[in-house]
């Protein structure tokens, strides 16, 4: 096993790949104790048969540069793949500002070719490479030097199997005519927005069933101030305080320190010192804002008025049709997407490009009640009416 600890080697292995038409990449990370992901390890490996065509790559060598896998990553001669991307792609951009391109993800493929809701890396691999899957290094603690040599074959076998994993599904997409279908995937994970956070935003993710105007205004302030601490300290959100001392804060409006030692739910250390001033100055800028400025709860999706009868047959349709194309229910569509279509939204994602050739048109004539539902034995059939 071959690991990279210089620039130099690591842009030798590159040239290298950068002659193959495919590159398996993969990364072992740490996020727990900080805002964004501490890169441990990269796994890579090309089509070969050699003792060099696997390589770990060990960034916390010193002097290492990853700039030779950056360029690699924006070489469009050459296809990245990855399984389950989103979250390698994070630490390329975030670290490098560089997203891969061209860029094949197995889970999303898999997905694709009918291989279930979440398709695996344990199970692709069992299921198309054959082989047994070692998961006694799964929970390592990947920043400790030096790794065992069990950590790095377990780390290695990431990226060999993946190129057997690979060559499969992307000969079945070809044969089923849905390599447009994956793009349309890839498209979204490498759009940069989706690794951008924007502290404005933050409060979107919140899960909260009021519908005051005042309450979200605090929670946007207090969300967007958590957001930017955690960003500056580089520190996870729940250090800051967690969502539900959020919305007890918003609730409560608190304006002093005093207020603050009054929450059951906020830490200890928030309630002095810079976050607390953080979150008083949050609390006062949301009383401030005017309400024609107030956050606009029809975006929200827990704001829409959703017809659950209707919701109940779109989810059938949804399971029939997904069966009949071999795809995975989710990909298609999520439970939210199709409240969002019941409520009668017509601008979510599986209205449009292949999800609306699958399903989205039904949807909407299911909606408009152009057709119905039939049960003929274990089938599910559309039915003009």
């Amino acid at each position: 096993m071959i690991t990279i600890t210089t620039t130099e080697d690591l842009a030798e292995f590159c040239e290298r790949a950068a002659r193959h038409p495919y590159v398996t990449i993969d990364t072992e990370f740490l996020r727990e104790r900080t805002y964004y992901s501490k890169l441990c390890l990269v796994q890579m490996a090309y089509a070969g048969d050699g003792g060099d065509d696997a390589v770990l790559v060990d960034p916390l060598s010193n002097g290492l540069s990853l700039d030779p896998l950056y360029d690699l990553l924006r070489d469009k001669s050459v296809v990245k793949v990855f399984h389950a991307a989103r979250q390698d792609l994070e630490i390329f951009y975030i670290e490098g500002g560089v997203i891969p391109d061209p860029l094949f993800d197995t889970q999303v493929a898999a997905m694709v070719c009918g291989f279930g809701e979440q398709a695996g890396y344990e199970t692709l691999v069992r299921k198309i490479a054959r082989q047994p899957v070692d998961k006694t290094s799964r929970f390592t603690d990947w920043s400790r030097r030096p790794l065992t040599d069990a950590q790095k074959a377990y780390a290695l076998a990431d990226v060999t199997h993946l190129r057997v994993i690979y060559e499969f599904l992307s000969a079945e997409l070809k044969k089923s005519g849905r390599i447009k279908w994956l793009e349309e995937e890839i498209q979204i994970l490498t759009a940069p927005e989706t690794y951008r956070i924007v502290p404005d935003e933050a409060w979107m993710r919140l899960k909260t069933r009021t519908n005051s105007g005042r309450f979200l205004a605090i929670a946007r302030e207090l969300a967007k101030f958590r957001e930017e601490h955690a960003q500056s300290r580089n520190v996870p959100r729940s250090r800051v305080f967690k969502d539900d001392a959020l919305l007890e804060l918003a609730s409560t409006k608190p304006k002093t320190e005093s207020d603050l030692s009054r929450s059951r739910l906020l830490l200890r250390e928030a309630r002095r010192g810079d976050i607390a001033k953080g979150i008083l100055d949050a609390v006062a800028r949301g009383l401030a804002v005017k309400p024609e400025d107030f956050p606009k709860v029809e975006n929200r999706r827990d704001g829409i008025q959703v017809n659950p009868a209707l919701a109940d047959l779109l989810r059938v349709l949804l399971k029939a049709k997904a069966d009949r194309a071999g795809v995975a229910q989710k990909l298609i569509a999520t439970a939210s997407d199709l409240d969002a279509i019941a409520a009668g939204q017509r601008d979510g994602l599986a209205l449009r490009g292949w999800r609306r050739d699958v399903f989205g048109e039904d949807a909407l004539r299911l909606c408009e009640g152009q057709v119905g539902l039939a049960v003929r034995g274990e089938k599910v059939d559309v039915i003009e009416l």
